[in-house]
């Protein structure tokens, strides 16, 4: 029994992965609008009137963007907590087939048991995930300010995590173009996790078991995916961790399909 996972895009532009099962096809957010979604499935010969769901991380646009144009128009399932959705349908002005959960809850999608938890974000009621397939764990946690005890102990299982890397701190501080209100936020224990962060992230959940790691929501202009790849490749050798596979998940163009 094989699971196939494609990150079809991550960054501040949008944020949509796929996730097919032998009972599911479900996206982690549609943060792209409908035409981009439907073309970076079609890469992967696959189309959005298949889906039998789309888990919701949190309501900014670009995980929720193309909802209305996905969701909405093909009638699938969005499942999220009530906060999100609450916040999302205000956005988009548009009611939706939504499958409510209480954050921290657990749920099944056919074959794919969901389990959800929160991350320190500043949205409504963020959460990451936890998806344990037949064939390994898939984790995400890409928008957060800081790791908590709590998100530590949730993507420990993992075989493959999504993990975000946004920024490098002193490309960040010295960016011209984001005013320092915006800096404040990022930087913030409601924000974005830096490169270092991510790598000590890392270094904290490290097993035998974590296998595929990618680096996700990385900035376009305070941060390098050579700097990112860097950091973290750094840190993982440190510790030995050589059976990692490293990736880098990019804004433009979906990663190669995964196969478990």
């Amino acid at each position: 029994m094989s699971v196939k996972f494609t990150i079809l895009g991550s960054g501040s532009g949008g944020n949509c992965a796929y996730i097919e099962t032998d009972e599911a096809r479900i996206l982690v957010d549609a943060g792209f609008s409908p035409r981009q979604i439907r073309q970076r499935l079609a890469t992967i010969s696959r189309v959005p009137e298949n889906l039998t769901g789309i888990l919701i991380t949190h309501e900014h646009s670009d995980h929720v963007q193309g909802l209305i144009g996905i969701a909405a128009k093909l009638n699938i399932p969005i499942y999220c907590n009530r906060a999100t959705k609450e916040a999302f349908e205000f956005q988009l002005e548009t009611k939706f087939n939504c499958h409510l959960f209480n954050t921290g809850a657990s749920f099944d999608i056919g074959d794919l048991l969901v389990e959800t938890f929160t991350i320190p974000h500043d949205a409504q009621d963020p959460v990451g995930y936890l998806l344990r397939t037949p064939a390994g764990n898939i984790a995400f946690v890409t928008d957060l300010g800081h790791m908590t005890k709590l998100v530590l102990e949730r993507i420990r299982p993992a075989n493959v995590l999504v993990l975000e890397s946004n920024h490098d701190v002193k490309m960040l501080q010295n960016c011209p173009r984001r005013p320092w209100s915006l800096k404040q936020r990022i930087l913030g224990r409601h924000g974005h996790l830096s490169n270092e962060a991510a790598a000590e992230a890392a270094v904290e959940i490290m097993s035998a078991g974590l296998r595929h790691l990618y680096l996700a929501h990385l900035s376009r202009e305070c941060n390098k995916p050579e700097l990112a790849h860097y950091v973290m490749n750094e840190r993982l050798h440190q510790i030995g961790a050589t059976h990692v596979h490293l990736q880098l998940a990019a804004q433009d163009v979906p990663c190669k399909t995964l196969e478990l």
